[in-house]
């Protein structure tokens, strides 16, 4: 299977299935030096592991992420990172009667018709298992990232209906949606109740803000760093649509509505004076704010009777039972996160080689530190 891999310097390949004996990552290129331990990725994945709340899949996954290579004294090495996560509460038998039937929502047919073959405990690799894995590697880009000054802000702006409307950053971890707005995540939490209820689920949108992004990021042509975050958030499995900027605005606006103006900072530099670009003008980034906005489809596990076949053909009223996520938004927030992250540090290293300039300076810094050698070592 091809397509498990992402990034062109700083590559990360996931691997394992949901029910199989754990998951993980290998994460290849990121420099040498970085101190990093264990629980700096933690933080990450316990935002994202199960069991946190009613409204979330009642599976019992610690997600005790282990670092078996890559690290030495507290520090990366140079060499790939390899990253294992044990499943420890796999319960295979709750998908016993889905191995003929394709589930509605799911990639079950797709999978099907491309390798005549699935793991029908719990999807395998389509599984949304697989993000913890993007999860542990996306913490070790963004501890690269916060190391140059850059940090990141994502929340839900929406579950289902229910829309946040005011903006209160404390707020995003106070309640177990990630809004920030106590009043919609209130109002969040009786519409996840209804849905529950007639056992149905819901969607949602997340917001990511990037900050102390430098202008320069991306590729002019086919390598658009809108291009490539759209390619990495678009491989999330609930994902159905990204915008950037104004998004689908743009397109009822004029140029001289939509177009920012530059301006420059108390230090000189060049800044857009608005932001309906999102951060990224031409596929290269502007130095404003990266404006993300990520539309997530209802979780398609539900108790509600569906219309499906089974492999042979024949017709099948299928009602899931298990334990599902009534809305995938809340675990999203930092699966959105860390595919932003890998992908800004992974523009971040080819940039670094973009211009003559930058090549001059790292080569000349380095022949001035590197250390005399003797005649001997000659």
């Amino acid at each position: 299977m091809s397509g498990s891999s992402f990034g062109s310097r700083f590559v990360v390949t996931t691997w394992g299935e949901s029910h199989g004996k754990a998951i993980g990552a290998v994460v290849d290129g990121c420099p040498a030096g970085l101190p990093l331990c264990e629980e700096d990725i933690q933080a990450m994945l316990d935002r994202r592991k199960p069991g946190q709340s009613k409204f979330v899949t009642a599976r019992k996954e610690s997600d005790q992420v282990q670092i078996l290579s890559g690290v030495f004294e507290g520090k990366t090495t140079g060499t790939p990172i390899s990253l294992l996560i044990p499943n420890t509460d796999q319960r295979s038998r709750d998908y016993g009667n889905l191995a003929e039937a394709f589930r509605p929502g799911h990639a079950d047919f797709g999978f099907d018709a491309k390798y005549g073959f699935r793991d029908y405990r719990g999807g395998g690799r389509s599984s949304a298992r697989e993000t913890a894995a993007r999860v542990a590697a996306g913490a070790i880009a963004e501890k690269v990232l916060s190391r140059l000054g850059i940090s990141f802000l994502c929340y839900a702006k929406s579950i289902g209906e229910v829309e946040a409307k005011d903006f209160s950053a404390d707020e995003i971890f106070r309640n177990p949606f990630y809004m920030p707005d106590r009043e919609a995540a209130q109002l969040a939490e009786k519409y996840l109740n209804q849905c529950m209820e007639e056992g149905d689920s819901a969607g949602g949108t997340v917001e990511c803000r990037v900050t102390g992004l430098m202008p320069g990021l991306g590729e002019p042509v086919f390598e658009k760093l809108d291009a490539v975050l759209a390619h990495a958030l678009m491989s999330i499995g609930a994902v159905k649509a990204v915008e950037i900027g104004d998004g689908v605005n743009v397109s009822r606006t004029r140029g001289s509505e939509n177009n920012d103006g530059f301006t420059t900072d108390s230090q000189g530099r060049t800044i857009p004076l608005t932001n309906h670009a999102g951060g990224i003008l031409g596929g290269i980034s502007d130095g404003g704010e990266l404006f993300l906005k990520v539309h997530i489809k209802p979780t398609p596990s539900i108790r509600k009777p569906q219309q499906t076949v089974t492999r042979n053909g024949e017709p099948l009223m299928l009602e899931i039972s298990g334990r599902h996520d009534p809305v995938i938004v809340p675990r999203a927030v930092v699966v959105v996160e860390a595919m932003t992250a890998l992908t800004l540090v992974d523009a971040l290293l080819v940039h670094m080689s973009s211009r003559m300039e930058f090549v001059e300076m790292f080569y000349e810094k380095n022949m001035r530190a590197a250390p005399l050698r003797s005649d001997s070592q000659n």
